[in-house]
């Protein structure tokens, strides 16, 4: 019998082998060497398990502690078998223990293979949510977009199309492909037409994945395929969707074989795109928003323009209107002419530069010019003269104004042999004094400094100035010569005795002046100033003789419509209250034109108009006349040089018995003008019972709500919080609930909405989280937390840490059991101060957490940014996982990993199956709360 080899050289180099291995197909290598050294012409082999069994020929041993495989040797004839399985044994251990240690370094391998992969998918996100917020062009960020998804795949050929539906068309905004010689231009849209049946076409119009070869894609699409572009080794496209419609796609293809796509590239791809999508979206409302405001602030600035040179023109014409008054009230006031003269001077002082001023008079012959009244830098008096060849005398002869600068004074002299009287100015203006139809002098105004020049604007008010100040010089030199003559004419008037008929002409004018006065009194305490419409006062009286005539004839049916002119705040705030007013005006014309004759139409105030229809034979008359009315108005409107467009909702109410005062079909119309604003506005709705009931229910509601807070009516109930492993709770979250003392129990659904908006929510609020903190202590054992929801509006208060804080510290309550829940909304309103709380608050202990997360934006920008503990995954996704078609496996799979990697802890809500709860134990969410696990109740059932 042969002998067993010593441990030589050739053992311990086949030992050294087996034991530096790196890999399976080594490790098999090195056993079979080291048996053929311990037993040369023996064959080694493995088998699974220890299927067979020892016998003279063959030696099976297992492979480590827990072999899954066995060491199966064939000896050679005639060896020791006995010696040969003492020393086989020890390399059967190696082996194993080397297989052993192969095996888990190859799993370590594939997990941070794996964490890799997140990492940079992670990473990939935070770029493409960055590029969508930059300052670059889009072709950069499509550029940018393209390396990104190249570190997640091979992406060296890739391309973006966008589709939109209505218009059938596409556009390629990035194309880059090695092979292919002509691309698509990315500033032309494509009739989809021209690819149709193509991979491109199918993955737009099927909304599905397409990957693999021609050949392979042939058989996932349901109809003929045609190839487009050069021929792709393996192709890879997903498409991009929006409320489940594609609306784009992203693609990429390979040229090269050993460049293959797989599955797990068709799900990173498909999940990528998305967020591809929201980015591109993002980017290009950002862009819209950026045209928008652009064009927006052009014509608010040429609006601004137009502003300003209206009020220009305003105060130009509010200056000139005051001067003619003033001048008018000169002639009855100013006690001599003297005065008169020097408060003209004034006067025009007040419209243009009039420091050098005088006006000259012709006598009655005349033959001269006298000068009553100047002022002068230089020539300080100013004699009366003989007519002459100067510029007074030039508008004396013409009758018109004249404006000359040095140049024009040259050619008037070359001309006219015209020369300048007195010191020689630089620009000098002079304008006619006519009254009746014959000119009696001249007013000048000159200056001597090249500052001060005069314009034709000038001129031109000089001149109608000058009418006025003519007539009002005409009047005073009248009530001059008057006042000379009154001596005589009041002796006149002690001699005679006015006669009883003049004593009565003059009271009966005196009446019938009294009586105008008092009509345009009435008139215009019952009417509006800006639209001459009836208001308010008038309608209703109007209102009360209709409604009387009703009560005693009740065929005398009339009908009360009220309107609100929609989105009339939007009007004024742009183009101003000046363009609202000249609307409104036009808008009260538009509806009186509507109406029959007896029929009134008011303004109530702002933009709300109110109509009485007298004499109607039901309800569908008057709702057509409001049909009619709101056709009216949805025409253009044309104000100055724009055109604008408004609607109406209009309400519209019925005589009815029950009515006693005018205010109240007022009233009830108003209420059925605000049903049809909220059913979409540019409507009519008629006021019913459902209404009224509705109206007297929403009343009760509110009352109900302050009276519940002051007898302490609201308590809160809890939900526990688990492990979803073993089902052990490790947290309660408070939920709102109202002991209503007629209607039971009432969920927040119920009543929370007119909490919001009768103000009294926040007062709710506050008393749970006092309820919920003074129970707190009994509920929080083993580390246990309580949650509760915390509403944006909490959040615009500064107060809200110190209050919340104070509550704990009253109740001896821990911060750090204590988490509040905050919607997506609450994140977005007033962010920087947002932030700045929740950081206060988890300074102090308090955690956040973030709730219904994925049903708002989901924006990943600011998971990393707010302080948040944990995200609690929205119910709707939850639900979804009793389908396994469903895409909500994923998405829950990506919350999952996308909060591990950012330290969050996941809380699923709305588990109410066990389907559900594996499907999550599955994917390693640690926490969730729903039906399943327990209702909401009060805590005393939880303790």
């Amino acid at each position: 019998m042969p002998a067993i080899p010593s441990l030589d050289t050739d053992f311990e180099h086949a030992l050294v082998e087996l034991l530096e291995s790196s890999h399976r197909a080594q490790l098999i290598a090195a056993g079979r060497r080291l048996v053929h050294v311990l037993a040369p012409g023996s064959r080694l082999g493995l088998t699974e398990g220890a299927a067979e069994e020892n016998n003279d020929r063959h030696l099976v041993l297992p492979l480590g502690e827990m072999p899954r495989h066995a060491l199966k040797v064939e000896l050679p004839a005639g060896f020791n078998r006995a010696e040969f399985e003492r020393r086989i044994a020890l390399v059967a251990r190696l082996l194993g223990a080397k297989d052993d240690q192969l095996r888990s370094l190859r799993h370590l391998r594939e997990s941070v293979h794996r964490l890799e992969r997140a990492e940079r998918l992670q990473r990939a996100l935070y770029t493409i949510a960055d590029q969508a917020s930059s300052d670059r062009d889009m072709p950069d960020v499509l550029a940018a977009m393209h390396r990104i998804i190249g570190s997640l795949m091979y992406a060296e050929n890739f391309y973006i199309v966008l589709y939109d539906p209505q218009s059938e068309t596409l556009r390629f905004p990035y194309f880059v492909d090695v092979a292919d010689p002509d691309p698509p231009p990315i500033d032309r849209d494509f009739p989809l037409s021209e690819i149709v049946y193509s991979p491109t076409w199918y993955l737009l119009h099927n909304g599905v994945p397409l990957m693999g070869g021609f050949d392979a894609i042939r058989k996932q699409v349901d109809g003929p395929l045609t190839r487009t572009g050069p021929s792709a080794v393996d192709w890879l496209g997903v498409p991009l969707l929006h409320e489940g419609r594609a609306v784009g796609a992203i693609v990429v293809q390979s040229y090269r074989e050993d460049a293959r796509y797989t599955a797990q590239d068709r799900t990173l791809l498909s999940y990528v795109a998305q967020h591809v999508r929201t980015a591109l979206e993002r980017r290009r409302a950002h862009e819209e928003l950026g045209r928008r405001v652009a064009e927006r602030t052009e014509e608010l600035t040429e609006a601004n323009r137009v502003l300003q040179r209206q009020v220009l023109e305003r105060q130009r014409g509010e200056r000139l209107q005051a001067a003619l008054f003033r001048i008018a009230e000169l002639a009855s006031t100013t006690d001599s002419l003297d005065a008169f003269y020097a408060a003209v001077h004034q006067v025009v002082g007040g419209l243009l530069y009039a420091r050098n001023f005088f006006i000259a008079l012709l006598d009655d012959d005349g033959q001269s010019l006298r000068f009553p009244y100047s002022a002068d830098e230089f020539d300080t008096t100013r004699s009366t003269r003989s007519r002459g060849k100067g510029l007074t005398e030039y508008v004396l002869d013409h009758g018109t104004a004249l404006l000359a600068d040095s140049d024009e004074m040259e050619r008037l002299q070359a001309t006219h042999r015209v020369v300048q009287s007195g010191t020689s100015s630089i620009c000098w203006l002079g304008v006619p004094l006519i009254c009746n139809e014959r000119t009696v002098g001249v007013l000048a105004v000159q200056s001597y400094s090249a500052e001060h020049r005069y314009s034709k604007a000038d001129q031109e008010l000089l001149t109608f100035v000058s009418y006025h100040i003519a007539n009002a010089l005409e009047r005073k030199r009248s009530a001059e010569s008057l006042k000379q003559a009154y001596g005589e004419l009041e002796q006149r008037v002690d001699e005679r005795t006015r006669s009883l008929a003049e004593v009565n002409r003059d009271l009966r004018q005196q009446i019938i002046k009294r009586e105008r006065i008092e009509q345009r009194l009435k008139y215009e305490t019952l009417h509006d100033s800006l639209t001459g419409l009836p208001n308010r006062s008038l309608l209703l009286r109007r209102l009360g003789n209709a409604l009387e005539r009703y009560r005693q004839d009740p065929t005398q049916i009339f009908a009360v419509l009220f309107l609100d002119l929609d989105r009339f705040k939007v009007i004024n705030d742009s183009v101003g209250h000046l363009v609202g007013d000249d609307l409104l005006f036009q808008a009260g014309g538009r509806i009186r034109a509507c109406l029959k004759a007896p029929d009134v139409v008011a303004r109530l105030g702002g933009d709300e108009f109110a109509v009485l229809l007298e004499h109607i034979s039901d309800g569908p008359a008057a709702c057509r006349v409001a049909a009619r009315v709101i056709t009216e108005l949805n025409r253009p409107f044309r104000l100055g040089v724009k055109e604008l467009f408004t609607s109406t909702s209009i309400g519209i109410a019925l005589a009815a018995p029950h009515y006693r005062r005018a205010e109240e079909l007022l009233r009830d119309a108003d209420t059925a003008m605000y049903r049809a604003k909220a059913e979409g506005r540019q409507r009519y709705a008629l006021f019913d019972e459902r209404l009224r009931h509705q109206a007297m229910t929403l009343l009760e509601l509110e009352n109900d709500l302050r009276r519940a807070l002051t007898r302490n009516e609201f308590e809160p109930w809890f939900q526990p919080i688990v492990r979803i492993d073993d089902g052990t709770r490790v947290g309660y979250e408070s939920l709102l609930r109202w002991r209503h003392p007629e209607r039971g129990l009432l969920g927040p659904d119920e009543f929370l909405a007119v909490a919001e908006e009768n103000g009294s929510a926040e007062h709710i609020d506050w008393q749970m989280f006092a309820l919920v903190l003074e129970q707190a202590p009994r509920l929080l054992k083993d580390d246990n937390f309580i949650s509760i929801n915390l509403s944006g509006r909490h959040f615009r208060s500064h107060r809200l840490e110190r209050r919340l804080l104070d509550l704990l510290a009253q109740h001896s309550v821990d911060p750090k059991s204590i988490r509040i829940e905050v919607t997506e909304r609450a994140l977005l309103d007033n962010p920087a101060h947002v932030k700045r709380t929740l950081e206060r608050l988890r300074a102090r202990g308090i955690a956040a957490s973030l709730d219904d997360f994925g049903t708002g934006y989901s924006s990943l920008s600011y998971l990393h940014q707010y302080p948040l503990q944990s995200l609690k995954i929205d119910r709707s996704f939850v639900a979804a996982l009793d389908d396994e078609n469903t895409g909500s496996t994923p998405v829950v799979r990506a919350i999952q990993l996308l909060a591990d990697s950012l330290g969050m802890q996941v809380i699923a809500e709305g588990i109410e199956t066990e389907r559900q709860r594996d499907a999550l134990a599955a994917m390693h969410c640690p926490l969730g709360q729903g039906f399943l696990f327990g209702r909401p109740a009060p805590a005393s059932d939880w303790l």
